[in-house]
């Protein structure tokens, strides 16, 4: 994950659909994401969001790199296989040790679950697994920074703060191949 210098406010987005509903992906010229949300329940309140978040943004049609990115965290959230590693993130107006937590869990491919305690053992802080929740639940950048994949103490799901919540989490990680709940009668 590279770090950018600010390249000004952030000039487009989209909004597009996933098996799991309406994302959206914002950029700033040439091709770098400043942002990208989960569902909000509906292709316009996710664009509603959009406008909340960034004000000054027009939606736009992707290409090059972002229609890339796009298609690529559509096919991981509708078949739970892709590699989201190479889209390009703006991360100046991350704080440090967020910026340290997407890092680590960047690196956390499909299908493989880490805890808050596993992350924080990384950074060479064991003791800090409650911060790193606290940086996951401000990811700007879901599922690019796949927070999802980050679980609770003995394997729990643990919080989400996406639409959806804890079902949008197990959802996601189902698609992926990572059973931790099993449906009831009711579910199915």
């Amino acid at each position: 994950m590279r770090q950018r210098l600010p390249y000004g406010p952030p000039g487009a987005f989209c909004v597009f659909p996933t098996a799991i509903g309406h994302c959206a992906l914002v950029w700033r010229s040439p091709g770098v994401v400043v942002g990208s949300a989960l569902p909000h329940g509906s292709a316009a309140a996710t664009r509603d969001a959009m406008h909340r978040r960034y004000p000054s943004v027009a939606e736009a049609v992707p290409d090059g790199v972002l229609a890339s990115a796009v298609a690529s965290i559509t096919l991981l959230l509708d078949t739970g296989s892709a590699d989201l590693t190479g889209i390009d993130l703006d991360l100046s107006a991350v704080p440090e040790f967020d910026r340290r937590v997407y890092e680590v869990v960047r690196t956390v491919p499909a299908g493989v679950t880490l805890t808050y305690g596993d992350v924080a053992s990384q950074l060479g802080s064991p003791g800090a697994a409650q911060a790193v929740g606290q940086a996951l639940g401000r990811n700007p950048f879901p599922p690019i920074v796949p927070c999802h994949r980050v679980l609770a103490a003995g394997r729990q799901v643990g919080g989400f703060s996406a639409g959806g919540g804890r079902r949008t989490k197990l959802r996601m990680l189902d698609a992926e191949g990572v059973h931790l709940e099993h449906p009831t009668l009711f579910e199915l």
